[in-house]
């Protein structure tokens, strides 16, 4: 049994991303019974403290500094490895995103330990727990068991659910005092592309266009068909190339990972660097006018059709739904 687990609660424009309970829930599986510590890194962060007690933290540790401000795997690294020196923990998880992703292998390479990636399950707990993780693009998965030493995972958001949230909990919240120097990156401002709605990586409804949506005029009713569900607009790498929409769209090999409840793909072949980024979504549905299309192998349900006549009657009937709930 892990006696301590420490979880890295990731935060993003002021607001703790849910990745950060789907890692508190693992933590608490893998601690079985002992004690998980969340930590919050950042310029000013200690407010959001109680919101990862609530669902399930035992502890938060937290450390602020101005070099905190922005990501930098220098930064973070020096902050979390004075908690983990600190707390000597005997477990740690993070999310797998684009910082758990860049922070991850450079704190185990320090930590001397192994690191298990992209976990989208964990079977059993404590010293029994068997981590479950995506190869060879998606189309196997492997069983790891830590025999030795730390117990440093980072989980795919949207696969492990977190705990219901229970505002009486509470928990001692510290702060330590890290001196985070010798930066060999100053993120002096971060200019961001104007974005709205829901994040695609933890979005639980994605509609991604391919090359047959045809033009950046063809994603509008992509998105009207996502905002309708709440949901996100995603891409094929071929209508990035082709420029109907901005990369940070990309879904797959090569792009963004994603596991909705409902993945809807319009105009998308199905290449395999695509179904790379898709396939573990629990519901496929695939709308192509080619019958032979890929896509159709993982899809769970298939409309051979064209997704300017298909959106548009989903868009009604989603309405219709709404209408008369």
């Amino acid at each position: 049994m892990a006696n301590k687990v420490l979880v890295l609660g990731e935060v993003r424009d002021g607001v703790l991303r849910n990745v950060s309970f789907e890692a508190v829930a693992a933590a608490k599986q893998i601690a079985d019974g002992g004690e998980v510590v969340g930590v919050l890194l950042g310029d000013s962060v200690t407010q959001l403290a109680n919101e990862l007690i609530t669902y399930g933290a035992d502890r938060v540790v937290t450390v602020e500094h101005p070099h905190l401000k922005a990501y930098t795997s220098d930064g973070y690294s020096q902050a979390f490895l004075a908690v983990y020196e600190q707390e000597k923990p005997e477990g740690v998880v993070f999310g797998h995103t684009s910082l758990g992703k860049d922070l991850s292998p450079k704190l185990a390479s320090k930590l001397k330990s192994g690191l298990i990636s992209d976990v989208t399950e964990i079977e059993g707990s404590g010293e029994d727990a068997v981590f479950v993780r995506p190869i060879y693009s998606g189309k196997a998965f492997e069983k790891v068991k830590i025999k030795d030493g730390v117990v440093f995972v980072t989980i795919r958001p949207n696969n492990i659910k977190p705990l219901d949230k229970n505002a009486s909990l509470t928990g001692d919240v510290a702060s330590i005092s890290v001196d985070v120097q010798n930066l060999r990156t100053i993120i002096k401002d971060v200019v961001r592309k104007a974005t709205t709605g829901v994040d695609l990586s933890e979005a639980k409804v994605v509609v991604a266009g391919g090359r047959g949506v045809k033009s950046s005029e063809g994603f509008e009713p992509l998105k009207e068909l996502a905002n309708l569900l709440g949901g996100a607009v995603g891409a094929s790498r071929g209508a990035c190339d082709a420029d109907y929409c901005d990369y940070s769209l990309q879904i797959g090999q090569t792009g963004k990972v994603v596991t909705p409840d409902l993945y809807i793909a319009a105009g998308i072949s199905g290449a395999i660097q695509h179904l790379a980024g898709m396939s573990n979504s629990k519901v496929i549905v695939a709308i192509n006018k080619d019958p032979e299309a890929n896509i159709f192998k993982v899809a769970d349900y298939g409309i051979v059709g064209d997704l300017f006549e298909v959106i548009p009657m989903l868009i009604e009937e989603f309405k219709a739904l709404k209408v008369n709930s």
